[in-house]
């Protein structure tokens, strides 16, 4: 992600931030210009100017009344809510004040999640524009019944339909599930970027017969009953060698995980090394053979013209940032390795992301 300031004061800021600390300017996110911005209230009540640019006047979208967006529309847009939020189609019952935190943390994450995904260009219709197949989000519950039986909501995706357990956003509860199921890396952000790669498969993958016969070539024939693939895996687990062809250990259990999971390491990459790029970060190792680690991020990865643009960076980088955390005494940032035939794959996104 790239930095932001206050254009008032010059203040850097965070992409959440909705008042500037330091001059006390209201902030609000602006998606086509691409910017945090200062703002100015006009004489109509709810229509704001903004310092960044010179474009028309802008109102927040309904969810900044809840604390859970400060992304803004044109103010004569008939919408009512932000390119993010448009695309929820259920969210949890706020009256409960522990589902509105939960909610809020989920609303953060989608939105670090739009941020890439508008960077990328990518299609994104709403359930209103394509009601079979539109992008849409469902922020659930596990439900009790009398008897005291839980139902649980499973994070997964269907024709486009996102659904995530709002548990997912307590800290406590993903760790405990990121524990049990072994996995070495469990956020709320991560949530999102895998089952939007569902969605970015079935927009981009299925229906183009030249990109599915490379898709089926790198990670196999996705026609392989996926019910009976996923009881497989969790019966018998990856196996030893997995990670000589995968990112993760769940990305085994079929070609369309694989991909998911692969697609979700690509936003990883490209979001890390644009925020990595607006720090001016350079790594440069004092050891013998250092020049080996070296690099400096000097480029938009959002417009990588080759798979190796991005990975020739990104292993210093994460060499550095997973050094730092053992400083820490916290678990490497990135605990992943990328084999050449991860990163074959990872080159199938960014020729994608290139072709779109």
């Amino acid at each position: 992600m790239k930095l932001f300031e206050c254009q008032n004061c010059h203040q850097p800021l965070y992409f959440e931030n909705t008042l500037c600390e330091r001059c006390g300017y209201r902030l609000g996110y602006l998606p086509d210009a691409r910017t945090l911005s200062a703002i100015d209230p006009t004489s109509d009540d709810g229509v704001w100017s903004a310092l960044a640019t010179t474009e028309p006047l802008y109102k927040f979208c309904a969810n900044a009344e809840l604390d859970a967006c400060n992304w803004m529309l044109p103010a004569d847009s008939a919408e009512t809510h932000c390119a993010a939020c448009r695309h929820n189609r259920t969210i949890p019952d706020l009256s409960d004040t522990a589902n509105l935190t939960l909610w809020r943390k989920l609303e953060l994450a989608k939105h670090h999640l739009f941020y890439t995904l508008t960077n990328l260009n990518l299609p994104l219709e709403t359930r209103t524009e394509n009601p079979e197949e539109g992008l849409a989000f469902d922020f659930l519950t596990d439900t009790v019944a009398p008897d005291g039986t839980v139902t649980p909501v499973l994070t997964g995706h269907a024709n486009g339909l996102i659904t995530i357990n709002i548990a997912e956003a307590d800290d406590a509860e993903r760790e405990r599930r990121r524990s049990d199921m072994g996995e070495p890396y469990r956020t709320l952000l991560g949530h999102f970027r895998h089952e939007i790669g569902h969605y970015v498969w079935d927009r981009l993958v299925r229906d183009d017969e030249a990109v599915l016969e490379r898709f089926r070539a790198l990670f196999g024939d996705e026609r392989e009953d996926y019910g009976e693939a996923l009881q497989r895996h969790y019966a018998n687990g990856a196996p030893p060698d997995w990670q000589a062809n995968y990112v993760s250990s769940y990305a085994t259990a079929h070609p369309w995980e694989d991909f998911a999971e692969t697609w979700a390491h690509y936003l990883h990459i490209v979001d890390t090394l644009e925020t990595a790029r607006a720090f001016g970060l350079r790594i440069r190792p004092r050891i013998t053979e250092g020049a080996d680690l070296e690099s400096e991020i000097d480029f938009n990865p959002h417009k990588a013209r080759d798979i190796d643009d991005l990975i020739e960076p990104w292993l210093p980088l994460t060499y550095a940032v997973n050094s730092l955390n053992r400083s820490m005494g916290q678990p490497d940032l990135y605990p992943f390795i990328l084999s050449p035939s991860v990163i074959e794959k990872l080159g199938f996104m960014n020729r994608m992301m290139r072709d779109l």
